[in-house]
This record gives C-alpha cells, sequence and structure tokens, in this order.
C-alpha cells in the first residue's frame, strides 16, 4: 500500500525544515509533492529554493528520497524511507520558454499547475477573467506532457481547465482542490471539472484547508466526506489526497521579493482576508482516514486506491 499526498507547502526557503516531512511519513505517507515555487515567485527564488531542498534530501538519505519513477517511489517505501517530488504552482518560472519544463523536470519538478489564482500569459487563474488557454499555453501544455510531467489544475480558472484537460495527451490531476457542490469557494471544482478530470484518466486529490472543506476546524472526517462525493461521483478511481498543508518557521522569510501584494494573489473579492489565515487538518488524519472513509462504505482495496494508488496510476502514464 502506497499513501500519497499530493501537495503540500514547506517554506519557499533553502534552508527550510524538513521535519514535517518526517511527521508526514511517521503518519504512513509514502510519496508527497513538494512546492517548490508559484507564480510569483521569480526565478532565482524558484532556483534557490529547489538548491536547498535537493541539498537536504541529499544530505538525509536514511529520511527522503527525490523520486522519478514510480519504481523509486516503491522501493522507497520498502525501504523505510520518504520519496519526494517537487510542483510548481504556475507556469510564470517557465519564463514563456515551454522548453524549462525539460529543466525543471531535470531538477524534480514531477507535477505543475499552469497558473495560481490569476491569468498569466499561459492559463487562466480561478479569481481572474476567463479567456482560456492561451496560444503560449497550448505550447507549454505539450512540453509539460512531452516533459513527463503530470498536469495540474488547481488554482485555475474552470473553462480554461477544461480546455487544458481536453488537450492534455496524458491525464490531468487537481492535486488540492475540493468539490463546489460542498463548499462554494471559488478555488473548488465544479461537478463538470470533475468530471472532464476523470474523462482524463485523472484524480480529483481532496485539500484540508477549512476554507474549502466548508468548516472552520478541519478533520479527517470532513477530508473523507469530499473523496466520497468525488468517488460518488465519478468512481473511486478518481478521487485521492492532496491536503495542502502550509508549514511556517517565524525565523525564515520566505515572502517572494519586489513589489508583492498578497491582496492580488488573494483577493477580498474571492472571500479572503488580509490577516485571516486557514485552518488545515493536522497531519496525523491521515492515520484516520482508512476508517473514516469505511465509515462512509468504502471497500478496503477502495480506500487503497484513494489513498495513493489511483496517483501511482497517473504517475505510472506521465513521468517518463
Amino acid at each position: 500500500m502506497i499513501n500519497w499526498d499530493a501537495h503540500i507547502c514547506l517554506p519557499q526557503h533553502p534552508q527550510a525544515d524538513f521535519s514535517p516531512l518526517s511527521q508526514l511519513h511517521s503518519a504512513g505517507v509514502n510519496y508527497v509533492s513538494i512546492n517548490v515555487g508559484a507564480d510569483m515567485n521569480p526565478v532565482p527564488q524558484v532556483m534557490s529554493v529547489i538548491a536547498g531542498y535537493r541539498a537536504t534530501i541529499a544530505a538525509n538519505p536514511d529520511r527522503y528520497r527525490l523520486a522519478s519513477s514510480v519504481d523509486e517511489v516503491i522501493q522507497a517505501a520498502a525501504d523505510g524511507v520518504l520519496a519526494i517530488g517537487f510542483d510548481l504552482e504556475g507556469a510564470m518560472p517557465l519564463m514563456e520558454q515551454p522548453e524549462m519544463a525539460e529543466v525543471y523536470a531535470r531538477l524534480g519538478v514531477r507535477q505543475m499547475l499552469f497558473s495560481y489564482n490569476r491569468n498569466n500569459n499561459v492559463a487562466d487563474g480561478c479569481h481572474d477573467m476567463a479567456r482560456g488557454l492561451t496560444r503560449l499555453g497550448h505550447r507549454v501544455l505539450k512540453a509539460v506532457n512531452d516533459a513527463g510531467i503530470i498536469v495540474d489544475c488547481s488554482h485555475t480558472g474552470r473553462l480554461c481547465s477544461l480546455e487544458i484537460m481536453a488537450a492534455s495527451s496524458k491525464p490531468v490531476v487537481f492535486s488540492h482542490a475540493n468539490p463546489f457542490a460542498l463548499a462554494p469557494h471559488g478555488r473548488n471544482v465544479t461537478d463538470e471539472q470533475i468530471q472532464a478530470c476523470a474523462a482524463t484518466g485523472g484524480v480529483v486529490c481532496v485539500s484540508g484547508l477549512s476554507w474549502f472543506l466548508g468548516c472552520e476546524q478541519p478533520t479527517a472526517a470532513d477530508v473523507a466526506r469530499h473523496i466520497a462525493y468525488v468517488a460518488d461521483l465519478v468512481g473511486v478511481a478518481h478521487a485521492g489526497v492532496g491536503l495542502d498543508i502550509c508549514f511556517k518557521e517565524k525565523d525564515l522569510d520566505d515572502t517572494p521579493p519586489g513589489g508583492f501584494n498578497p491582496a492580488w494573489w488573494w483577493p477580498e473579492s474571492a472571500g479572503y482576508r488580509a490577516g485571516r489565515l486557514p485552518s488545515f487538518v493536522p497531519i496525523y488524519a491521515w492515520r484516520s482516514l482508512p476508517l473514516e472513509l469505511r465509515k462512509l462504505g468504502m471497500a478496503p482495496s477502495e480506500i487503497e486506491q484513494v489513498l495513493g494508488r489511483n496517483m501511482l496510476r497517473v504517475a505510472r502514464d506521465t513521468w517518463l
């Protein structure tokens, strides 16, 4: 059994503390995708973070392993080591060069969004005007597919996400998004998006963030309820987990340099409030998820699919 967390965030700093990953591993997770940058992060910061994270992984081979294949994920689990991949939240770090996708893939990026909340020159954000996938976006999509990177439509505008899913030659995922029908937030995904994702062979991985679960103090039961909704709508084979837990360190400043404006990326009009942070489901929720899913009628084999085998399948179909 491989437990797969499709997205979490450490501080965007090369000296970030990896101890939360050890806690995640202790809770039963075998593979985790860690964010290394988003549209608001300039390339020098992204590269510094990737270099720092890679150095930490290399310095702790008894704890972590940077995985580039499904076989390496399975072997890491057998060796009692946490397998790690990187993800980018947006296409801005590609600097309008589709060929940068292969560069990032070689550095460990195994999953990539095309936009983060706001429009860029490639794709639409979920909190911006609908335009659709741009001409450059189609070129980037092909490059990402060719580089063996999982296409991720989290944070992406609805129309644009449907166009990405229709054009992708590989399965598409939502690595951390929840059903809009259960929590009507602009970051969540409609039944149409969930069905389109399933049609690609992809997976909707449920987030553990309070705003998107629609509750103040989220628990494993809340996550399980959203997973069950996806499974009931499109089948167990298309539901997964991406808790989106964001870890901060008070002594590390990971604010993007330059004129970073949080109110632009998380607009008040979309329900965000300055100084009001979300709550996250605790790491140990991973231990409770099997029981909570059983309570909702899932068989053990179905739970194994949801907790990891579905994303393992997508990775096997995508990674080179």
